[in-house]
């Protein structure tokens, strides 16, 4: 019986994924948000059956009533965001909303199958990450001088990065997180906002090429520091940020390409000079032979989404656990192996479909500032997914970033949220613009 319900429970899940996906896409080809209540509620449907039938599963693998009210927590704090959502801010994009909440729910379930203990944790960091998230959207309609205060950004956010990179405590070869009262941070997470307020500022004032200057020495702080302190990844990812919104601002195809030979000359840099990097582009080159020791974990990796195939093994199925970190650095294999191929390109999807938006979003701004905000946002979200997904599938290098909302990680989950948050904030701030135009145009 137990099998057959397994069985069973995994291509109606498969089922659920593909609806929730194409209604992601569907929502483009209607231009009023009013138009899409349709969407949106069939979403919110195909949501919970995923989490019901998955924890219905987990249920019956493991006989723990426990599960049943952490199920219930999770629902409960799914439909309160959701409710909270349609509630005080209607006008908000609820495609972001749903997305966000539907990444939350896989992260739930896969992690709650992975480790209970890690699930309960993370669980609580959700929910306070909800709550302080929440009030972003309308503190972004509220203050608008934000892009004065550029250089108070740099700063603040080079002191972040500084400290940790002095006083951090070493995982891994790099100094990623700085602990206090017991709790762990990683600086560079809430770093990565704050250095996209920080660039949006100064480009919004001028593109000339002495502000241009400026703003390079700015990012070649950050990024020097992040590499002085071995967080590469989160380097790579400041970097191709700043390129990106220098582009969109300048629309000088030159940046972009020096941008492209400064990062391959970095990265030969890079190669000779820190271990840990010949060590993984080792084990991206030649995995095999290095199986027992570098090649391990993207072996074991490789054989968890190939045992998954299309339509995976279902959940608790599988043998995720073999992967070391599999709950942060690994997940998407996990969800490869136990869900499948196809609910994992279908996962890939939303999170195309969640930066579609944001560069919508970012195509109707009207200032400047906002503008590059959003892009900046858009382009880091997009570029750790690759990151991640990219590195697990030995696409490329490892480089230990985490998938935004789904892998196990306080500091990611909390900055994600946040810029969840900020680009929704930026929305209401374009409609509320929008509306008052319009209005004056009425009365005229």
């Amino acid at each position: 019986m137990k099998h057959i319900i397994v069985e069973f429970s995994k291509y109606v899940i498969l089922i659920l994924i593909a609806m929730y996906t194409l209604e992601c896409f569907y929502v483009f080809r209607i231009s009023s948000e009013k138009k899409r209540n349709g969407i949106y509620f069939r979403q919110h449907i195909f949501m919970v059956l995923i989490h019901f039938i998955s924890f219905l599963v987990l249920c019956f693998e493991t006989q723990d009533v426990s599960y049943i009210f952490l199920y219930l927590l999770q629902q409960i704090t799914i439909f309160v965001t959701l409710v909270c959502y349609r509630r005080f801010y209607p006008k908000a994009n609820r495609l972001i909303v749903n997305n966000m909440c539907f990444l939350l729910t896989i992260s739930f379930v896969i992690l709650t199958r992975l480790s209970y203990a890690k699930s309960i944790k993370q669980f609580k960091i959700v929910l306070l990450s909800l709550i302080v998230s929440f009030a972003i959207p309308f503190l972004m309609t509220k203050l608008k001088l934000l892009r004065n205060f550029y250089y108070i950004f740099a700063a603040a956010g080079l002191i972040m990065l500084l400290i940790v990179a002095t006083l951090g405590r070493t995982t891994n070869g790099s100094k990623l997180f700085y602990s206090f009262f017991g709790y762990s941070f990683q600086p560079s997470e809430l770093v990565k906002i704050i250095f996209v307020f920080c660039i949006a500022g100064l480009l919004s004032k001028s593109t000339e090429f002495k502000q241009v200057l400026i703003t390079a020495v700015i990012a070649a702080a950050h990024i020097l520091i992040l590499v002085l302190s071995k967080d590469l990844g989160s380097a790579l990812i400041f970097f191709v940020t700043y390129v990106t919104m220098l582009f969109i601002a300048s629309k000088n195809w030159l940046y972009p390409l020096i941008g492209l030979v400064c990062g391959c000359g970095a990265s030969v840099v890079g190669y000779q000079l820190f271990r840990h990097v010949r060590i993984r582009v080792q084990a991206w080159r030649d995995p095999w032979s290095t199986i027992e020791n570098a090649g391990y974990q993207i072996t074991q990796s490789l054989f968890a989404i190939g045992t998954g195939g299309l339509f995976g093994m279902g959940v608790s199925q599988g043998s995720p656990k073999k992967i070391p970190v599999v709950e942060s650095d690994f997940i998407f294999a996990a969800i490869a192996e136990e869900f499948g191929g196809i609910f994992s390109i279908c996962l890939i999807l939303i999170c195309v479909s969640c930066y579609v938006m944001f560069m919508n979003i970012a195509i109707k701004m009207k200032v400047n500032f906002y503008k590059y905000i959003a892009i900046g946002l858009a382009t880091i979200y997009a570029f750790q997914v690759f990151l991640t997904i990219g590195g697990v599938t030995k696409f490329i290098p490892l480089t230990g970033v985490t998938l935004p909302l789904i892998s196990y990680g306080g500091s990611s989950v909390f900055v994600t949220l946040l810029m969840f948050s900020i680009i929704q904030g930026l929305y209401l701030l374009n409609s509320n613009s929008s509306a008052k135009n319009t209005h004056k145009e009425e009365l005229s």
